[in-house]
Formats: structure tokens, sequence, C-alpha cells
């Protein structure tokens, strides 16, 4: 990898105004939804997030006590259990499972942990298929692509370009009526269930109290990936286990509605190990892999509130940042808020490759305000940066301060800068006529000048105090 920071330029990398439509609109939507049902469910939804983000840092804090508490737990219901430092002992771990069982083609449900990891192009390479069941996954895996949010891989496609993926792989014509589209899809998948050896899963959530792994879909594609195969393996970060099965309702009720403006996730199962004897179906074998790679260094670290995420997406769409530049832009499996924090973290020592992400943001605290888990994202920005500086590292395309610094500290050049700012007012007409700038003009513009009032508002207050006069 390059030993040179690689920046975000969110101007030079504009995104085409259909995908920049699909992402803000589907971002607002998603905002809106879970601000209403939020404050329709609950008095105090503050209070909620606070009590959550309350028992995820009480669980960073002792992980190593409710790892083991997990481990033995899982084990008593019947599961194998391992742990994987990094992901390549991740990746092979999962194949040596598939290969002692002569598995070659295997199902998978969403999973973030996996795709961390590289997992789908590691097997084929290996010569083991390996399906995405998401719908939006599995349109992702059809164009080759990678997803674009934690929740909605395809935030950044249409239905048309959908229709258009599935047409160019044979799976219809045109069609991009969202109905057909999911008909095909089903009728496909379906097919892969049944010639399948294993699903493979992550998990939102593991009960160290009693070993339960939770996962939770809107599609079902979780429970279709385990039912017809004798095998399931779970790829579930360290950060996952919470400590008590009653601790599962606080979670539950924030993390749908935090993602999705549901009050619960359509598919919630609880797994409680293998198929017992006296279930007809279900996965014979369980086999659970607790993934670290670089959360353990992130525990160590001065931001370890950022493992308490969980994955809900809630930052993405509410970020300003996020929804002009999609998660493509951040080059990295996390985007967005996030991601800004956790993939420069988990990168370890190429942490020279994603710390000019830490300045992708605007610091506005927005995600701070939607975060179900109560997470310092903006404080846990300002520390990367630090750490960056303090590197001696330097991100093209981004502005330095020093201008400003320079202009806000000298009373005179300032005055003059707020007397010369009204004729900012006429930069957009001059503008028009420059070569080229008509199409970016088409998209954005500048705002009306509005500063340059507060020294004449100052004369006049003290003027009047001089009086003796209320102001």
């Amino acid at each position: 990898m390059s030993s040179k920071p690689q920046p975000v330029d969110l101007f030079a990398q504009q995104l085409p105004l259909e995908t920049r439509q699909s992402v803000m609109s589907s971002g607002a939507s998603r905002t809106a939804g879970r601000k209403a049902v939020l404050e329709n469910d609950f008095s105090d939804p503050d209070a909620l997030r606070r009590l959550a983000g309350q028992i995820k840092q009480h669980t960073l804090d002792h992980l190593d006590q409710y790892l083991e508490q997990a481990e033995a737990s899982l084990q008593k219901a019947g599961a194998a259990v391992y742990y994987a430092a990094d992901a390549k002992a991740a990746r092979r771990r999962i194949r040596l499972i598939l290969e002692e069982r002569e598995i070659h083609r295997v199902v998978k449900a969403k999973s973030m942990a996996t795709e961390e990891i590289h997992l789908n192009s590691y097997l084929e390479e290996h010569g083991i298929e390996c399906v995405e069941t998401d719908l939006g996954e599995f349109i992702v895996q059809l164009d080759g692509d990678t997803p674009s949010h934690i929740v909605q891989p395809i935030i950044h496609k249409n239905r048309r370009q959908v229709a258009s993926a599935f047409e160019s792989h044979g799976l219809g014509e045109f069609n991009d009526d969202p109905e057909v589209i999911t008909q095909r899809a089903r009728a496909h998948l379906r097919t892969k269930y049944f010639k399948s050896g294993a699903g493979i899963t992550g998990a939102n959530f593991v009960s160290a109290e009693s070993g339960r792994l939770v996962l939770v879909t809107n599609e079902g594609n979780a429970r279709f990936s385990l039912a017809p195969n004798s095998v399931h393996i779970a790829l579930v970060g360290i950060e996952k286990v919470v400590p008590r099965d009653q601790d599962l309702a606080v979670f539950l009720n924030l993390l749908a509605r935090s993602a999705t403006g549901q009050q619960l996730t359509v598919y919630t199962q609880f797994i409680n190990g293998p198929k017992a004897s006296s279930q007809p179906s279900g996965p014979r074998e369980m086999h659970v892999i607790f993934l670290d790679n670089g959360r353990g260094d992130i525990l160590d670290s001065n931001c370890r509130e950022i493992l308490r995420c969980i994955r809900c997406g809630a930052c993405q769409n509410v970020c300003p940042v996020y929804r002009q530049a999609s998660g493509h832009a951040y080059r990295a499996t996390y985007g967005g808020p996030v991601g800004a924090v956790l993939s420069p973290l988990l990168s370890g020592s190429n942490f020279v490759d994603l710390a000019d992400l830490p300045k992708a943001s605007s610091l506005c605290g927005a995600c701070r305000e939607v975060c179900p888990v109560d997470i310092p994202i903006p404080d846990m920005l300002l520390k990367l940066r630090n750490r960056a500086h303090l590197l001696g590292l330097k991100t093209r395309h981004v502005p330095s301060m020093e201008p400003f610094v320079k202009l806000a500290t000298k009373p005179a050049l300032w005055k003059m800068a707020m007397i010369l700012g009204k004729a900012i007012d006429l930069l957009p007409l001059k503008m028009q006529k420059l070569p080229g700038i008509q199409e970016w003009l088409k998209l954005r513009t500048l705002p009306s000048w509005k500063g340059g009032e507060f020294r004449r508002w100052m004369k006049k207050h003290q003027r009047r105090k001089g009086k003796g006069k209320r102001v």
C-alpha cells in the first residue's frame, strides 16, 4: 500500500447527480423516520441512548471477562468457538471448516465483518462458491461492487441500475418494478440455498449470559441460509458481546428504530446453538469465530468508545458529508462518520493511508445526536486529526486554517474583510461567465452574505448602555 495519505477530494470525486439524489433522499427519509418513531414511542429517547451507551461501555471495560463467559455459554449450547487475531486467521479458519467437510458452495447473510476481511473473494480463489443472499449485497456482488452503507449496501444505486444489472446477468429482461426485481432475486437465490452446504452469518449481538447469538434481517435470508444446511459459521467482532439477555431489549429497541425507522426488525432470530434433536431442520454444527482484527488495539487507545457501535448506519444517514460523497469515497469497508474513526484505527500500521478520513467531516455533531449508543464521534475525529498532525502527515486538498487564524487575530484586517465580504454576493454573477462553470452552478450556489453587522450593533449597544438604558 502507499506510504502517503490518499486524500478524500470530495470536489474532484463529484458523484453523478443520480447517485447523489439516491443517497441524499434515502438518508433524509431514514433520519426523519428514526426521529419520528423514537419520539412517538419513548418519552425520553436520549435517556435510552445514554443507557445503551453505558451498557456497551461497561462491556468494553470488562470485555475479557464477558468474552470468556460468552465462550463458555456457547460451548455449553453445543457451539465450537474460535478466536481470530486478524483477517488472515479468520479467513483461514472458515476455509478449513469448509474443506474438512468437503463443502464447495456456501450462502451468506449480510455481514460487515465478512466484508471487512474480504471473505467472498478469498473463498472464490480457493474454489468455494459464496453467494450473498441479502438483496442489496446480492446486487453488489453481481456488479463486482462494494457496499456503500452499513445497512443499505446499494444506497448509491436506483432501481433502474438494479434492473440493468439483472438484465446483464441473465435474470430477466429490463424491468425496474421493485416487486419484479424482488421476485426474480427470490427465485434465483432459492436454488442457491438448496445447493449449498453451509450458511455464513455475522451477528448483531451475542449474549454472554446465555450464549444466544442474535441476527436481525428484513428479508428472512439468514433463516433461509441456515435451515437447509448442516453447518453454520458465524463471524463475530469481539465488541458484539453484551452481558445479559435482558440487555438485548434495550439494543433491539434502538437498532431498528435508528437504522430503518421500524419498531422492530422484521426477522429477529435468537440462535442458541446447533439444531436440537427435536427440531426438523437446521445446522447440526455451529461454529462461532470471534474476530479481533485491530479491535484489541482500539480498546487500548483513546478512541475505544467507537467499539460501542451497533452498525445501525444512523450517523451515515444524517451526515452532510456522507450524503454528498456516499460511502465509496471513504475507501474502506466502513464509511461515514463511524468509518472516519473506525477505518483508520482498524488499518493498524497502515493508519497513514486513511489518516485523512477524520478530516472528511464538518464537525456539526449530528452524528452524535443520532447515535443510539451515544458515541462521541466528533471528539474522536479531533483526536485522530491530532494524531495525524503529530505524525507529521499533511493531507492535500484540505484547506489550511492558518490564513483564517491570521485574519481572525488581526482586528483591522478582520474589519476590512467584513466590509469587503458583501462583495461575495456578486461572485455567482461573475462566475457564470467563466468557461465550464455553468454546469457546476446548476448543482451549487453560494449563500447570501449575512455578516459584517456585529460591530455596528456593538457600538449602538455601548451607547445605550452609557446612557443607562436597558437593551
